[in-house]
């Protein structure tokens, strides 16, 4: 069973979550220690083993296993919904591909919660882990999601950063995808709760000022509805002259996209203009 746990309010775990963990034979989780806090301050004193990205594909065998034998199994993050930027994808997979049962306990978690108290368009939305860590890494890594917006992805983006990369990131950010609105939520659920919303730059240039503390997730709103960039407008019009192949070559040229992604989209225009 994969239980949801607090983000930093402990009232946040929910009566079904509690009784999840009491009633288990084990508790897998990425930090005992942690866990171990959160299991006395509720009163379960359930056995806590680790399960993190280092040892999880060795855990496997040993998990289904007990599974297999009948006994209880509950997963935890260190916060929040456990597999969203966090270990047990593969233990799940491993679990569903050998007919075993896999259930969850619903309930924080800290993306969704900045979502909604950002003020940014709610609908879709993609949430995106942690930015690399490397300023080169990133940059590439946003560059490829700016491309996929000249191809039509129109989202709020969504982040969780440390506070010592994040005057960085939030640089890199207004670098790639411009001055849009966008949100800086941070210790969420916590004392010192804070939601900071504004332009990308001006972000950008509060963080550099002030270095944030705690937890943090950052949110980008998509882009305005006319791109300036517009993909499939720039195809249309090098279409409407030139043949699918010319009209990819002159719009890699000028946009400086992936060439099969904009040649791809150019056979989708150009069937789709025809069609109709």
């Amino acid at each position: 069973m994969l239980v949801s746990t607090p983000i930093g309010n402990l009232h946040d775990l929910s009566p079904r979550g509690r009784d999840a963990l009491a009633t288990a034979d084990l508790v897998l989780c990425e930090d005992t220690r942690h866990t171990a806090r959160l299991l006395a301050a509720v009163g379960v004193g359930t056995k806590a083993e680790p399960l993190h990205e280092h040892n999880e594909d060795a855990r496997i065998p040993h998990v289904l296993a007990v599974l297999r034998a009948g006994r209880r199994v509950a997963l935890v993050s260190d916060a929040g919904t456990p597999l969203v930027s966090d270990p047990g994808y593969r233990l799940v997979r491993a679990a569903i591909a050998g007919g075993l049962s896999v259930t969850a306990v619903p309930g924080p978690n800290a993306a969704v919660t900045a979502l909604v108290l950002s003020g940014l368009p709610p609908l879709p939305f993609l949430v995106l882990g942690f930015p690399p860590p490397r300023q080169a890494a990133r940059r590439t890594a946003f560059g490829v999601l700016r491309a996929a917006e000249r191809a039509g992805l129109a989202a709020t983006l969504i982040w969780h950063e440390a506070p010592h990369r994040l005057r960085e990131t939030l640089a890199d950010m207004a670098d790639a995808f411009g001055d849009r609105p966008a949100a800086i939520a941070r210790e969420l659920t916590k004392r010192f709760e804070e939601v900071r919303r504004g332009s990308l730059a001006d972000l950008a240039r509060h963080y550099a000022a002030e270095p944030a503390r705690g937890e943090i997730t950052v949110l980008v709103g998509p882009p305005a509805e006319q791109d300036p960039e517009d993909l499939d407008g720039r195809l249309r019009a090098a279409l409407s002259t030139h043949s699918v192949k010319d009209a990819a070559a002159l719009v890699t040229a000028a946009t400086g996209l992936p060439r099969r992604l904009v040649y791809e989209r150019a056979l989708v225009l150009s069937g789709r203009d025809r069609a109709t």
